[in-house]
């Protein structure tokens, strides 16, 4: 008999849900045409019944400056400043479903390059998050995706950088190409912007990939997530010879994610990630795990399965 593994995290994560709703409460007045600034989600069922719906999509400034009236809905992945300004000067209602994670980056660099620091920005440069976050930053903010694109920037040593990242990032390669930025670089803050929801997608698809034969995503091609998880499922196939581990059997790991009620843990050796949840960190009941470890500690674990 087939046996069949859903993951846990499944479905719309939480910024992409919101903006979904945020489109169909709009639909429910009934008052306005509406507008989505780019596809609400990565997802061709749901976009199309929104369209029937009608729901129409603006996918460029151009358009939304021919428009004269209407609701505006700005998706999860946010936009840059002048499209706010855009929509103020032609006098549109704005509702605005950027994801909070991605709002508080678009804070961040923007607070950041008013400080003085240039902001380099680790993720896909034509994506629409990243070009949204860099309308927050000023003519010095530049995106990459490797060492080799940050080796090709015309910078100074003596600069002050700020680095953030995609919301949907790969943690392993963001670490990896901070960790070797930093050998270069001394004047350097480096904010981990990677969504939780985003970590925990990577970090099961690794661990089910671990167990079973054939692995299905199902997603939007031309969504990050869906992309970020399908690499994730390829170097878990590539790294079969690396050790597999045994219920039982003690192992030291590297923290690389924690949350109030549960740490995320790389193990060395396997290229594997395990879950530590708070009752089996401690006896404490109802203790911030954030208080008591931090990214980057290293710490002693048992397999459990």
């Amino acid at each position: 008999n087939m046996e069949i593994t859903v993951a846990k995290t499944a479905g719309f994560c939480f910024g992409v849900k919101r903006a979904v709703e945020k489109v169909y409460d709009q639909i429910a007045t009934g008052k306005k045409q509406i507008y989505t600034y780019g596809p609400i989600i990565h997802n061709e069922e749901v976009v199309q019944d929104l369209e029937e719906k009608g729901v129409q999509v603006i996918n460029s400034k151009e358009e939304l400056e021919a428009l004269k009236e209407g609701v505006v809905v700005i998706r999860s992945h946010g936009v840059g400043r002048e499209i706010y300004e855009l929509l103020e000067r032609q006098g549109l209602e704005l509702v605005d479903a950027t994801c909070p994670f991605v709002k508080k980056i678009h804070k961040i660099v923007r607070e950041q390059c008013e400080a003085g620091r240039r902001v380099i920005i680790v993720g896909n440069e034509h994506h629409p998050e990243v070009e949204g976050i860099k309308g927050w930053g000023n003519e010095y903010t530049l995106a990459v995706e490797s060492l080799e694109e940050f080796e090709n920037l015309a910078l100074r040593p003596d600069e002050k950088l700020c680095i953030v990242a995609q919301t949907t990032f790969n943690y392993n390669k963001f670490q990896d190409l901070v960790e070797k930025i930093s050998k270069t670089y001394y004047d350097i803050l480096v904010l981990n912007t990677i969504c939780n929801a985003t970590q925990e997608r990577q970090v099961e698809a690794r661990q089910i990939a671990s167990q079973v034969d054939v692995m299905i995503v199902i997603g939007g091609r031309n969504s990050s997530n869906t992309q970020k998880s399908e690499l994730s499922f390829e170097q878990m196939f590539e790294e079969s010879s690396f050790k597999r581990l045994r219920t039982g059997e003690a192992v030291t790991g590297q923290v690389i994610g924690v949350k109030e009620d549960e740490i995320i843990l790389s193990i060395a050796g396997s290229k594997s990630e395990g879950i530590i949840t708070r009752s089996e960190f401690t006896n404490e009941p109802g203790v911030d795990l954030r208080t008591k470890v931090q990214v980057g500690d290293e710490l002693e674990a048992k397999v459990l399965k």
